[in-house]
């Protein structure tokens, strides 16, 4: 049985229907992502899992529990990391830890047996009594992770988790939350980075508008909807060069500014044409997960 199940899930305010019949089924051990432009309803679908806001339609079961009747009883065995890190700047690394697993009613014994383990997770155990405001933006971000586990749950919300942190230290957060998943906790995640999630989800979904516009594995998402190649072509002459050959070269082919995004099966013959160009840069990589959010969300900037 899935640990979290939602059917025709619905949120308005006013005219702006912001979740639109949004069905999903999460099952236990995994990672799901949750991904869509700004404004797709990502984060209003994360508060209503949460019991913070109610559905105006639908029903939302996490561990079997009817959400948001019974909200206070799931977040029981909930752990979330917020997009902006809210730890307290008066305490150290230790007290923010303990602090926190207080609200869960859990005794000082049992939180300080498990703040060494979750210190050394979080690669933060020679940081211990250091306070929040010496931390660089990854330990921030690491501790707010190794916080959310302090009650030991079993289903996990990471809302952006890893938003403005340096390659290295996005890299140790992936790291951990595979061993996470390889523990048998449940990850719902969003991002906007569609590495992390092409890396860490086992199943996603993309929505647009409040609805789930394409769902499934990210290697097959980007089979069934991505030709293998693509060829990005650079250059203020790219239009001309597009109205003479894409159609020849391309199997589909768009254009954003001075960016040509050529989509082939097989780019041989194209890039042996651009090595004639001397006008035209270009870069040769394999299809993933961004060419299929963009393929169904666009690529026209969204501000909302």
């Amino acid at each position: 049985m899935p640990i979290v199940t939602v059917s025709r899930l619905a949120k308005h305010y006013g005219a702006a229907h912001v979740v639109r019949g949004l069905d999903l089924a999460i099952e236990r051990g995994v990672c799901f992502g949750l991904l869509g432009p700004n404004g797709a309803g990502k984060t209003t679908t994360l508060k209503m899992l949460l019991g913070l806001i109610e559905p105006d339609a639908g029903e939302i079961r996490i561990f079997d529990t009817a959400i948001p009747q019974l909200a206070r009883n799931a977040r029981q065995n909930i752990g979330v990391v917020p997009q902006m890190d809210n730890l307290d700047p008066d305490f150290t690394v230790t007290e923010n830890l303990l602090i926190y697993g207080r609200y869960f009613g859990l005794s000082d014994a049992l939180i300080n047996s498990r703040i060494p383990g979750l210190l050394e997770f979080a690669a933060l155990t020679s940081k211990a009594d250091s306070k929040i405001t010496t931390l660089s933006g990854g330990m921030k971000r690491r501790l707010t992770l190794a916080r959310a586990l302090i009650n030991d749950p079993e289903l996990l919300f990471l809302d952006e988790p890893t938003t403005g942190l340096d390659p290295q230290a996005r890299h140790v957060i992936w790291q951990g939350l595979r061993r996470l998943t390889h523990q048998g906790k449940t990850i719902l995640l969003t991002t906007h980075f569609m590495e992390e999630a092409e890396r860490l989800c086992d199943r996603l979904i993309i929505m647009d508008h409040g609805r789930a516009i394409a769902s499934g594995n990210p290697r097959d998402l980007i089979a069934a909807e991505i030709e293998p190649a693509v060829v990005e072509i650079y250059g203020e002459t790219v239009g001309r060069w597009a109205q003479k050959h894409a159609s020849y070269y391309c199997k589909r082919h768009e254009i954003t500014g001075e960016t040509l995004f050529c989509y082939t099966h097989d780019g041989a013959a194209l890039i042996a044409h651009l090595r004639e160009q001397d006008v035209l840069r270009y870069v040769q990589r394999p299809s993933n997960l961004e060419d299929v959010f963009l393929k169904f969300t666009g690529r026209e900037l969204r501000d909302a």
